[in-house]
């Protein structure tokens, strides 16, 4: 049986016809609510799915918060370990063997130890770059060298060391890169 489409004369009719048998009507009224009921069925659906989707957003970014929270300030911390590790590399070899030297060397690269070890407690490690190809999302190129002895685009100076916070860049490596020589 098809239904036809409904017109003000149809409906009319079936007005009339309600009136004169109610089991019409009775139909009518389960026919509207049974459609109210589903419509309440869906929207509650579509609430519960949003209120999960908030959630999981709401638990992401906590989650985020907590693992980058530290990106600041280590991105600021990372100048003084730059600094302690030129300050030990400029310490001539004459004076590592002065005992005069020797308890303010082995405190300064006690210092570097201790940071190196806060650096790896709060997931921050150091980006290998020499001998690496370039990677532009974790090296940063600032000159080319010409090299016979690497393959173009490999990298042959670390000028600063980068760095990686968890599965983040935190700073990029300043790194030189190889070319074919002139």
């Amino acid at each position: 049986m098809t239904e036809e489409p409904k017109t003000e004369a149809t409906e009319d009719l079936r007005q009339e016809t309600a009136e004169a048998a109610p089991e019409v009507a009775e139909q009518d009224r389960v026919a509207a609510l049974e459609a109210e009921l589903a419509e309440a069925k869906s929207a509650t659906l579509y609430a519960r799915a949003e209120a999960q989707n908030l959630l999981r957003r709401a638990q992401k970014e906590a989650e985020d918060a907590r693992n980058y929270a530290a990106t600041g300030f280590a991105r600021d911390i990372l100048s003084v370990a730059d600094n302690l590790g030129r300050a030990l590399a400029a310490i001539p070899e004459e004076l590592r063997e002065d005992d005069k030297m020797k308890g303010l060397i082995i405190g300064l690269e006690a210092t570097g130890r201790e940071l190196d070890s806060v650096f790896a407690r709060h997931g921050i490690s150091k980006i290998s770059a020499l001998g690496e190809a370039l990677d532009p999302n974790r090296h940063q190129a600032m000159m080319e060298m010409p090299s016979a002895d690497a393959e173009p685009g490999t990298i042959v100076q670390e000028i600063q060391s980068g760095y990686m916070i968890r599965d983040r860049l935190l700073r990029p490596a300043l790194v030189g890169v190889a070319k074919k020589p002139d």
